[in-house]
């Protein structure tokens, strides 16, 4: 992804972040771990910009919960590099949003890694599922028709060997 792809993004749909000292492993390069914060933070960026803010939350007794994450990864992050998270909705109904992200390398834009969350809204004094509010579905609504045509390819993957048995 370069500039130019992100160019005219909706206010809230990209991200950006550095990769800190702390979230090296081993291995040498960011762990795991950081990369669903670093989208944690991206989706945070995301229910900000829609209205979804923590005030309003508050205000509202309402919330949003992550039901489902698939992340997938490409290129390896090292200490110091930067970062871009492109988010878009790939669906909207009265409760709940799919999203996919995409994080890059800020300095090349490789693909590093991607992101589906499947999103609950929540009534939080119920604890349960509840419609999203008009003016925050009509706002998805939007982003999800300005998002770019096809759905990527990572979306809606799942895991698994197959028939294959190990004796």
């Amino acid at each position: 992804m370069t500039d130019s792809t992100i160019a005219g993004a909706a206010p809230g749909t990209v991200h950006h972040g550095t990769v800190l000292p702390e979230w090296i492993d081993n291995n040498g390069h960011m762990n795991v771990a950081y990369y669903l914060m670093a989208f944690d933070k991206a989706l945070d960026d995301l229910t900000d910009a829609i209205g979804l803010t923590r005030a309003y939350r508050a205000a509202h007794h309402s919330g949003i919960f992550v039901v489902e994450t698939h992340l997938t990864y490409g290129r390896e992050l090292l200490e110091g590099e930067g970062y871009r998270i492109a988010t878009r909705v790939l669906g909207i109904d009265g409760k709940r949003l799919h999203l996919f992200a995409r994080m890059c390398r800020a300095g090349d834009g490789v693909q590093s890694a991607t992101c589906e969350m499947m999103i609950l809204h929540m009534d939080m004094q119920a604890r349960r599922s509840a419609p999203f509010p008009a003016p925050i579905l009509a706002r998805l609504i939007e982003l999800e028709q300005a998002a770019p045509g096809e759905v990527p390819p990572e979306a809606g993957r799942k895991i698994g060997l197959g028939q294959r048995r190990v004796c």
